[in-house]
């Protein structure tokens, strides 16, 4: 089938038509949907999840307006929304509602529409207290519950999630962990239920999205996917809702809580579906260590803790602790062993957030575009990680980066915006740079040249507002043939390539032939073809070099 815009839109129609199809036919069949909308309204003001609603308007407008999505949806600014310390407040937060595409954001939308609703359905617009009545003070009105309660607790946990993450994390994925870690303890099969109905909405998404795809072999550019995932702060998002779902579930009455078997599969599928086990070490450059199988035992150990906190009984097992100050209770003790795990989680946050860039040199020269500068370095110490020099497990935080460059120290900005590998594959990079109200793109350009049997050597360029400038020269590139006795080699400056033709200890030097053009240097002729370099001594004659391929 031909893929025109006629047909994809043939393709949409069908597809769209499928689903109310579907669902019409299994709403006339299932008798039981009256019920379920009974249900609904006996737990949500006027049968819908306001709380949800406006969490999810309030995640999208600040990225339509706080980003800049509404004028650039597939591009919107990043850098100054992140959560660099805090000593830079906005960071902090902005960047649990922030997103650094569309992707990402509809990817925590669905996980939102998916998971909050049955954390919003645990909590209830009406409160169940004995005694109690919808109106009888603001704890107990339905709309300050659906409205003002549930979205604050949201703002809370996402401030949360930001301010106590690893990193300079950006995205509402820590708050959607919450939603689902609420959910389990309550709902555990549900929330197994809603993870793949979730994949579900993401499929049809997607067939809406591209209704027909032609894909064929290709290179890329790939680093590992469990790299891009923010572990630890999706971990502290599950703990707070776990901890937060407890004293919702605890409340109930013991045969209204799910079953300790329900609880640990649940909370074990969705650990290993949610790649939870995904723990990782950043060993510098471009290199990750995966410990998977320490990753899963920690998986079967949450399982277990949360699992024994919800279904174990109120019986003391500690009497009058610290001269008779409290008792502690055997499902306490679980929560007490959540609240260690989370605060150990989120404790390490702390003085890496304590840190800011710092005054001095950048390396090499650097663009500036308002409070940012922009550079290119090699193998230089990550301003990110070797704040504290710590060593665990053979590994170490004090690391070496290489690649773009952004620094802002109004902001306590200082990270890899592009790497060399990157940048190396792409050969040009946009790097976007802005705050509330203003956004701005520098262009970073590699050129090189490869020698045969030899190295690469190449250029850094950075370009802005209709300036540029060379922020970076790579070593010189020495060929592998040695022509008539004589080592050539390609130096990179900033005004151009250079060639080097050496032997014993002579050295003569020109510059690059322009496109179909010669030189000659001690007896040796250099001709440039395109993007092909050839030397010619007596009746030889090969290719000494080529220009750097991008993709």
């Amino acid at each position: 089938m031909m893929d025109t815009p006629g047909t994809l839109a043939v393709q949409r129609a069908l597809l769209v038509a499928a689903v109310v199809f579907s669902i019409a036919v299994v709403l006339l069949l299932d008798r039981s949907t009256s019920r379920a909308r009974s249900a609904l309204r006996e737990r949500f003001l006027l049968g819908v999840p306001w709380g949800t609603v406006v969490s999810v308007l309030g995640v999208l407008a600040v990225y339509l307006f706080v980003q800049g999505g509404l004028g650039y949806w597939n591009r919107p600014v990043t850098l100054p929304f992140r959560a660099w310390s805090y000593f830079y407040p906005l960071g902090v937060l902005t960047a649990a509602f922030s997103h650094g595409g569309p992707g990402h954001l509809l990817g925590n939308l669905i996980g939102t529409v998916t998971f909050a609703p049955l954390a919003e359905y645990a909590w209830g617009h009406y409160a169940r207290e004995r005694g109690s009545t919808s109106f009888g003070s603001w704890r107990t009105n339905p709309y300050v519950r659906a409205f003002v309660v549930f979205p604050a607790v949201v703002f809370v946990v996402g401030i949360l999630t930001s301010a106590f993450a690893l990193g300079p994390i950006i995205g509402f994925s820590g708050v959607v962990f919450a939603f689902a870690g609420f959910a389990l303890v309550n709902y555990p099969l549900a929330t197994v239920v809603a993870l793949a109905a979730g994949r579900v909405v993401r499929v049809f998404y997607n067939a809406v999205q591209v209704p027909q795809l032609t894909a064929s072999g290709h290179p890329a550019y790939v680093t590992p996917w469990w790299a891009d995932i923010a572990i630890q702060g999706h971990a502290l998002g599950l703990f707070l809702g776990v901890l937060l779902g407890l004293a919702v579930v605890r409340s109930r009455p013991r045969t209204a809580r799910p079953s300790a078997a329900r609880l640990w599969a649940g909370t074990l599928l969705f650990g290993i579906q949610q790649s939870m086990w995904a723990v990782y070490w950043y060993r510098g450059g471009e290199t990750y260590v995966l410990y998977r199988a320490v990753g899963v035992a920690l998986v079967l150990a949450l399982a277990t803790v949360v699992t024994f906190t919800v279904v174990a009984s109120d019986r003391i097992i500690f009497a009058d602790l610290f001269d008779g100050a409290f008792s502690l209770r055997k499902w306490q003790a679980g929560a007490a062993c959540l609240v260690l795990v989370a605060a150990a989680i989120s404790g390490p946050a702390v003085p890496y957030n304590l840190y800011t860039a710092d005054d001095g040199e950048l390396p090499g020269e650097e663009m500036t575009v308002r409070d940012y500068e922009v550079t290119y370095a090699e193998n230089v110490s990550n301003g990110m990680t070797a704040v504290f020099d710590v060593e665990a497990f053979g590994e170490s935080t004090a690391v070496t980066t290489s690649g773009v460059i952004v620094r802002s120290q109004e902001r306590g900005i200082w990270t890899t915006a592009v790497s060399k590998g990157r940048l190396a594959f792409d050969g040009q990079v946009p790097v976007l740079v802005g705050g509330p109200g203003w956004r701005e793109t520098v262009f970073a350009v590699r050129d090189g040249w490869v020698t045969t049997g030899g190295n690469t050597t190449y250029r850094v360029l950075l370009s802005h507002d209709e300036r540029a400038r060379v922020v970076y020269t790579a070593e010189p590139a020495r060929a592998g043939p040695v022509v008539g006795g004589r080592n050539i080699s390609i130096e990179a400056a900033p005004q151009g390539y250079y060639l080097h033709v050496a032997r014993q200890n002579n050295s003569v030097s020109a510059r690059l032939p322009a496109e179909n053009q010669t030189a000659t240097l001690d007896g040796l002729t250099f001709t440039r073809q395109k993007k092909k370099l050839f030397v010619e001594y007596g009746d030889t004659k090969l290719q000494i070099a080529r220009r750097e391929r991008y993709k």
